[in-house]
């Protein structure tokens, strides 16, 4: 399978990352955090002027109609720079499913999904889809529910469960509709994705910390035990990658073979982040734990995103269930699986 992005999806992955670098620095998060503000409209603005918000709504409903594979990278760079706005899961997750359902949204417009759970940021959003109990799919204005706060392990995220009177007049989809399903899918790929970035962001603080802290007159990334702690997290990351890559680079679909390739790019993303997390923890000793060094924030960040769209055992339950219940072999393989869903 080739892993190569296209010259485009790599010019846009790349504008997006300098962006990001831009507006979302830890700088500009703790100033956001000293505000106690979850959400910054600049930079939301700013993000909504590279197009990014309409880049997998179908053509027919005034987007772009681009695929994962086109997204994928932009949710990495979202996960590298700790981007607290809801930008992944609008784009990649809650937009085409409006869109699969006939609604309409506005290119700037924050919605936020409710999946069965407490949800981020639903106190900027200007409409709340929701999961019903029986499955089925409701859209909401915010007057027509009661938000309450909750804490949450990420400081950067604001954390909200919702209770509403949901009836036929709000429902826009049945129970478990396809859509419904699809779209839980693209929420674990990029969920993925975002992991991918997070170890790739601590791996840099802890070089960059092993380069300037020194001990015993030398910079103790120069000592081969740093070395190897960060060149073993490194390995995690560039598995993991193209797994996530393959995940995103294959039609998506509700398929036994579909799910076994998301809950594996979400596992093995999750592994990395969580190793990766460890091993710069390690490296930056106690300060590593303290408020003023960013792992902190990747490591809370890490933690919401491994369980956001299913825990681990679901996710491992659904590798299981593809490796022990269904043939392997040569002509299993990620290029052919489609042929056999």
């Amino acid at each position: 399978m080739d892993f190569t992005f296209t010259e485009e999806q790599e010019m846009m992955a790349g504008v997006t990352r300098d962006l990001l670098a831009e507006v979302s620095s830890t700088t500009d998060l703790r100033a956001m955090l000293g505000r106690g503000e979850g959400f910054d409209p600049a930079r939301w603005s700013r993000l909504g002027e590279l197009g990014l918000t309409g880049l997998m709504v179908p053509e027919s409903a005034g987007g772009l109609g681009l695929a994962e594979v086109d997204f994928v990278q932009i949710a990495t760079a979202c996960g590298y720079h700790l981007l607290p706005e809801p930008l992944v899961d609008l784009v990649g997750v809650v937009r085409p499913l409006l869109a699969e359902c006939g609604i309409e949204t506005g290119e700037d417009e924050v919605i936020v999904w409710a999946d069965r759970g407490p949800v981020a940021q639903a106190d900027r959003a200007a409409r709340l889809l929701v999961t019903a109990a029986d499955g089925g799919l409701h859209l909401l204005v915010p007057t027509q529910a009661d938000l309450v706060a909750q804490p949450h392990i990420d400081p950067l995220l604001r954390l909200f469960t919702l209770s509403a009177p949901l009836d036929a007049s709000t429902r826009i989809a049945p129970p478990d509709a396809p859509a419904t399903l699809l779209a839980r899918e693209r929420g674990a790929l990029f969920a993925a994705a975002q992991l991918l970035g997070l170890a790739q962001r601590v791996i840099d603080l802890a070089v960059a910390y092993a380069a300037e802290r020194k001990q015993f007159g030398k910079p103790i990334g120069s000592y081969q035990a740093i070395k190897h702690h960060l060149a073993s997290a490194q390995v995690r990351v560039e598995f993991a990658r193209p797994v996530v890559h393959a995940a995103a680079g294959l039609p998506p679909g509700t398929s036994t073979f579909a799910r076994a390739r998301v809950s594996h790019a979400l596992l093995a993303a999750g592994d990395a982040a969580d190793f990766a997390v460890r091993q710069s923890l390690q490296v930056h000793g106690a300060m590593g734990y303290s408020w003023e060094v960013d792992v902190q924030f990747c490591l809370k960040r890490a933690l919401w995103l491994t369980h956001a769209w299913g825990s681990p055992a679901h996710h491992r339950d659904r590798v299981a269930t593809r490796a022990v219940g269904l043939p392997l072999g040569p002509d299993r393989l990620f290029p052919t699986e489609n042929s056999h869903a």
